[in-house]
């Protein structure tokens, strides 16, 4: 009986995988695809009631050896363990591994070679850079040294003693590195050297060992970094103490705390006036200053000390050659947060007019449409690249040797700006696993990037977010588009398919699917859900349906779990109106029919040729049928028609009399992708009416529809998607013109009895002539 029972329950357990591999249905429930809620995230996409995450503070001096190239550097982090669980080993990030000469970032990337070969190119087949961290101690808080196990890019420390739930465990390490150029061998950060004054600007970041994330979710996310996938890290309190050479600027995550010995006083005095003015920049160090500091380079140190709380990561960045300026922005809560640049004189023609305003103009938006910025800070800085950071980000825009720049430039400078400064949010306050999904921190603040870019200036020429922008790449080779539910190292196309789709995913839920106004509260909910915290997509997926009342599962399967396209055709157009039945207006329009029918050529040219017929010259052959026409209205079909009317409503009667246009219209799903039916119709006197259709329509088939419409005047032209708002990847098969003539159909299906109960002509004349004479 036991085996029995297992072999039953085997059976069902098939049974039930075979049903649901079966189930394609693009509108099914993402059950299947998103894990089950539990008390640390719950089903409303919310942080659950035992949700938990770590913390790491960090107390770091560090040292730029600017002669070298070389940054030296010791920290004490104090890890706090708040998961429910037993630790027995730490892991840390040691990003800067990626660049040591065994990193298997060389290893995966594909080459070749070919007639022609730089010298770069040559250099980049074997790695010569000694990049990666030189570790020099790793020691407890009394100094004692710790066990560790460094591979490649992640470091386990073994932990003297478990690390019980509710207690924190500190320790030291100390260790330098090769700064890299980032114009020779690239990089997130680095320096960039100036040889016509022989000086640098460094953008330093990823510079020290960071702690891992451990989540309720992959435990230690200490998946290894090869360049592309980011980073994952935990909040923390930040005093960082960096030491450069005495008249470098320095800019940083935090807060300056010691501007009384690194700042002039008249810096210091034009930072005051800064803070107070709210629509134009204040010059703190001016382009004559940063000459003057490149021309008379100081061997002395100045050590600048910073502190951020609640921060994932810090960053900065060093020269003498910048130059800086400033702007308070009013927060709603009556705090001033100040915008700032720093920038080389290369360009200056456009920093100096756009970087900080934009950075304003991002703190300003994005605060409006998700949480407010709670830093007090947000740098923009001349590092030739984008990047992001908490409170400052690296951007480029650099000027023509005239002093000129394109519109291109422009335009992309102020872009960089917004996007880089619109990180602090995603990921830096809504801490997502960049590792992981690069989409969740790139694609949503693409999409914010986007409606940020449109409040800086009317018709701004956005790169991405458009539905219309990234057609070419849905329709592209099926082969090279991963899904966006792609690990952030296994993706096709990394800008088009992190950034690019899913910004325009966003764009789409907001202007066609839910509402700017559902969608807006939405969005915001989940962001002040996940401020500080570390969301999932679930998270997100679940959020936007749970603040909105939508089901979006149909949305979420379709744009980030597959790779269809979208592609909705037009396939036919009926044109019918009501047949009101009355038999003089019937027999008209049914004679002209017939007349149309009959203008063939062999009609016309036998009226032309057959000059007499045999019953012209002789009449006698002539009878009732010579010249019956069943198209005729007699007062048989006047009674019929008053019966019939007598039949009908008064709603009823009134929709006969009315001059309703009826249209069916045939759609076929090609590319696979089910969306909103969105309709134009052109009428013929000029106006136009537009008709929204939700994508439910196709839950039932997904293949093909039909839907008819009501339209109370004539229909000219129907077009499909007009405003290019769902990406329609072929237009080609958007259009059609319905007939000029409509069919009929009757009001109500009666029973199809022949005309006279099956009496001839001659006996229907001769019934109609009696009812004529009993007429009073």
């Amino acid at each position: 009986m036991k085996s029995l029972l297992i072999i039953f329950l085997s059976l069902s357990v098939v049974g039930l995988a075979a049903q649901e591999n079966t189930n394609q249905n693009k509108f099914r429930q993402l059950d299947n695809e998103l894990p089950t809620p539990n008390t640390y995230r719950s089903a409303s996409g919310a942080p659950g009631h035992e949700y938990w995450q770590q913390r790491a503070d960090y107390d770091m001096k560090i040292t730029i050896d600017d002669e070298n190239q070389k940054l030296m550097g010791s920290e004490k982090i104090t890890y706090y363990n708040e998961s429910p669980n037993d630790l027995t080993y730490m892991w840390l990030q040691l990003d800067q591994n990626v660049r040591a000469k065994d990193s298997h970032s060389y290893d995966i990337r594909s080459s070749g070679l070919s007639d022609r070969m730089s010298s770069g190119q040559l250099n980049r087949l074997t790695p010569s850079f000694e990049g990666g961290f030189n570790l020099e101690s790793v020691t407890d808080q009394n100094g004692k040294a710790l066990k560790y196990t460094v591979n490649k890019t992640m470091m386990r420390i073994e932990l003297p003693s478990t690390l019980k739930p509710k207690s924190s465990f500190t320790f030291n390490i100390k260790w330098w590195y090769n700064i890299n150029n980032t114009r020779e061998i690239g990089g997130r950060s680095g320096y960039e050297h100036f040889a016509e004054d022989d000086n640098n600007v460094y953008v330093i970041a990823q510079y020290f060992p960071r702690m891992c994330v451990y989540d309720d979710i992959n435990g230690w996310q200490n998946k290894q970094f090869l360049g592309r996938g980011e980073f994952a890290l935990i909040f923390g309190d930040y005093n960082v103490e960096i030491t450069v050479p005495e008249d470098h600027l320095v800019a940083a995550t935090g807060e300056l705390q010691n501007a009384d010995k690194v700042l002039s006083k008249d810096q210091k005095k034009r930072l005051k006036q800064a803070k107070k003015s709210h629509e134009q920049t204040v010059t703190i160090a001016t382009y004559d200053e940063a000459e003057e500091r490149m021309q008379d380079k100081k061997t002395r140190t100045k050590t600048w000390k910073f502190k951020a709380d609640n921060v994932r990561d810090f960053a900065f960045a060093t020269s003498r050659r910048f130059i800086w300026d400033a702007m308070g922005v009013p927060m709603s809560d009556g705090r001033t947060v100040m915008a700032m640049s720093m920038w080389t004189k290369e360009g200056d023609c456009l920093w100096k007019k756009y970087s900080t305003k934009a950075v304003a103009h991002t703190v300003k938006w994005y605060s409006h449409y998700t949480v407010d910025y709670p830093y007090p800070v947000a740098w923009s800085i001349d590092g030739s690249m984008g990047m992001e950071y908490p409170m400052i980000c690296f951007n480029f825009g650099r000027c023509e040797d005239d002093g000129t720049y394109s519109q291109r430039t422009k335009y992309g400078h102020i872009g960089v700006i917004i996007h880089e400064v619109g990180h602090n949010w995603f990921p830096m306050i809504i801490n997502s696993d960049e590792r992981q999904w690069t989409w969740m921190d790139e694609g949503l603040n693409t999409f914010m990037q986007y409606i940020t870019e449109q409040h800086w200036e009317r018709d701004y020429p956005s790169r991405r977010g458009p539905a219309n922008k990234i057609v070419d790449y849905m329709k592209g080779d099926k082969d090279k588009i991963s899904p966006i539910m792609t690990n952030s190292e296994s993706i096709f196309q990394f800008g088009n398919n992190a950034y690019g789709k899913p910004a325009t995913a966003l764009n789409i839920l907001r202007e066609t699917i839910m509402g700017r106004e559902l969608f807006d509260y939405a969005f915001k909910e989940y962001a002040q859900r996940w401020k500080f915290k570390h969301p999932s997509p679930a998270d997100f997926f679940r959020t936007m349906e749970d603040a909105s009342a939508v089901d979006l599962d149909w949305f979420w399967r379709g744009w980030f779990y597959t790779n269809d396209h979208v592609d909705l055709s037009l396939n036919n157009v009926k044109y019918y109106k009501i047949d009101s039945k009355e038999p003089k207006e019937k027999s008209k329009r049914e004679k002209a029919e017939r007349a149309k029918e009959r203008e063939n050529i062999s009609v016309l040219r036998n009226r032309e040729q057959i000059k007499q017929t045999l019953n012209e010259q002789d009449t006698t052959i002539d009878d009732l049928y010579t010249n019956y026409d069943p198209l005729d209205s007699d007062i048989i079909d006047e009674q019929e028609y008053q019966k019939y009317l007598a039949s009908l409503s008064d709603d009823e009667k009134e929709m006969l009399k009315g001059d309703s246009h009826y249209y069916e219209l045939e759609f076929e799903n090609v590319g696979g992708l089910p969306m909103p039916i969105i309709l134009e119709f052109a009428y013929e006197d000029g106006t136009t009416e537009i008709k929204r259709i939700p994508a439910e329509i196709w839950r039932f088939d997904q293949s093909s529809v039909t839907k008819a419409f009501t339209t109370k005047k004539k229909v000219i032209n129907i077009t499909l998607d007009p405003f290019l708002e769902t990406a329609d990847v072929d237009t080609e098969n958007n259009s059609l013109v319905p007939d000029s003539q409509p069919n009929r159909f009757e009001l109500f299906k009666r029973s199809n009895r022949r005309r006279g109960g099956g009496e001839n002509p001659m006996q229907r004349a001769a019934r109609a002539k009696k009812l004529q004479e009993n007429q009073p």
